[in-house]
């Protein structure tokens, strides 16, 4: 039998892509190595009775137009909103607040440090059009930087685009704030690893696009990720397109330079007009792809690419919540505790990326916690939560010994600090697991356990996603799209890849 189109990975894009290609009547077979789809996007059951996400861990990028074009919720998505939607203590005692609504936020800083309110107005207006500017291509073709330059010349955005590209996150956030603690609330360099990097504020800018997100649509999906996933997953089937897991994609079949289809790991060949694989380009074009398909040039610049900075991911099944009384009295309300940010000063995260750099396990780790079960309480038995912790930032390959056997102690150092400020923490602890970007490979198949495929960079956005000798969707190969996380715009659960890819191939197949 063969099909329109063949989708290489279950992941959130590959079934975005799926969606809009059967819904214009293409015979659609996706693919997918492991027994259940979801990719990064996938709820497990790490421990008996405890459900975590085990990767990607909070909807706050999937763009509308997906979910409604979709028709998610009719499929069973499901979310509960976040608000607020971090709760950051300080050593002192004292404690940030982070909320959806500008009002609430300035708020919390005239409590914290009422100087600072003026200079928050200023920041959130830059760091606002800075996003603009990344969002405004989101669900199109990715543009030039040349293009981009020329889109905001003469405009307000002009200069904000000339410090994106030539700036860095802690000189603007030290230009705006006094307070180290409201400093340490708001730095951050996402890919860029280093807080003083030129370009890092484009990193930032990239998941600051959230702020355009619904709120309904921010938040934490009832069943963990795999619940939107799982919701895509039926989507597609509704729509005619099968999906087939436990099948392995051993290579991608190429003849006289065409993509025409698959071959799985037991022999099997599948035949299709097209073929877009989900999974990331240095996977794709190094390990799917004969290298004698594609010119030399194609695979010395796939080998540059930049997979650098990399992320541990820590899960935990606990007994009772982390006790935050110290900061928040004993009668707060617990949907403070959903999402919880450790990072106690700008030098504190700049050490974590240092400690990175130089090939260790970070001596001061920046987490982002959450406990999903204090909103959704399908996850866990009754009284009992489960908590997933994103850890920047980790070295993809340690400089002394091997993650397996820095596993142990790096896990135990985590508890040790969530414990300086949460006392009980360590007591209820019943079980814990340690993803290092190993595992992130491993279990995912993420080259270097780069969980956007490859680094948001400068370098590495817009036309140059994934590379500068082809960008988009479209490759080299005839017929070989890509459409993960490492096409434009680029990572996090937005289905913008697969929207886009997926409609470069129905705009292909009008040529035709």
């Amino acid at each position: 039998m063969s099909y329109s189109a063949i989708i290489v990975g279950a992941g959130h894009n590959g079934l975005v892509a799926a969606n809009y290609l059967a819904k214009a009547g293409g015979r659609v077979l996706v693919l997918e190595r492991r027994d259940f789809v979801g990719g990064a996007c996938i709820t497990e059951e790490l421990f008996p009775n405890f459900r975590v996400s085990s990767c990607s861990y909070i909807c706050h990028m999937l763009q509308g137009k997906v979910i409604d074009d979709l028709e998610l919720r009719k499929h069973g998505l499901a979310i509960h909103p976040v608000n607020p939607y971090r709760f950051q203590p300080f050593p002192s005692g004292n404690y940030m607040l982070r909320w959806h609504d500008e009002q609430s936020n300035t708020e919390e800083l005239k409590r914290l440090s009422p100087n600072d309110v003026e200079g928050y107005g200023h920041f959130q207006d830059f760091m606002r059009r800075a996003a603009t500017i990344m969002h405004r291509y989101f669900l199109e073709s990715p543009p030039t930087l040349a293009q981009v330059t020329e889109d905001v010349r003469g405009t307000p955005d002009e200069a904000v685009w000339e410090r994106m590209l030539t700036g860095n996150m802690r000189d603007l956030v030290e230009e705006h704030f006094e307070s180290p603690e409201v400093r340490a609330t708001f730095i951050d360099a996402e890919d860029a690893g280093d807080t003083r990097a030129p370009g890092s504020i484009i990193s930032v800018a990239y998941n600051d696009t959230d702020m355009f997100t619904d709120d309904r649509n921010f938040g934490i999906p009832h069943g963990g990720m795999g619940g939107i996933t799982q919701a895509m997953a039926r989507a597609a089937e509704s729509l005619g397109a099968e999906i087939r897991t436990n099948a392995v994609v051993d290579r991608i079949l190429v003849r006289d330079g065409r993509a025409v289809g698959i071959e799985l790991a037991g022999g099997e060949r599948i035949e299709a007009d097209v073929v877009l694989s989900n999974a990331d380009p240095k996977r794709t074009f190094l390990s799917l792809v004969d290298e004698n398909d594609v010119a030399p040039e194609v695979i010395r610049s796939i080998r540059r690419l930049k997979t650098d900075v990399s992320y541990l991911k820590f899960h935990a099944a606990l007994d009772e919540l982390p006790d935050f009384t110290h900061y928040l009295g004993n009668r707060y309300d617990e949907n403070f505790l959903v999402q919880v940010r450790i990072c106690p000063s700008v030098e504190y995260f700049q050490q974590s990326a240092d400690d990175a750099r130089a090939g260790r396990p970070s001596s001061s780790p920046v987490m982002h916690i959450q406990i999903p079960s204090v909103l959704d309480k399908s996850l866990t038995p009754e009284g009992k939560h489960v908590m997933s912790i994103w850890v920047l930032y980790a070295p993809v390959r340690p400089r002394e010994g091997t993650w397996d056997d820095l596993r142990e102690q790096t896990g135990e150092q985590l508890i040790d600090v969530i414990g300086e400020y949460a006392p009980n923490f360590r007591k209820s602890v019943r079980d814990w697991e340690l993803f290092t970007p190993q595992e992130l490979e491993e279990r995912v198949g993420l080259t270097d356990g780069n969980i956007r495929h490859l680094d948001i960079t400068s370098a590495q956005i817009f036309s140059n996603r994934p590379s500068n000798l082809f960008n988009g969707y479209r490759t080299p190969i005839e017929n070989l799209y890509l459409c993960g996380a490492g096409t434009h715009p680029g990572g996090e659960v937005t289905g913008a890849p697969g929207h886009n890819a997926a409609h470069e191939v129905l705009r292909d197949w009008e040529e035709i």
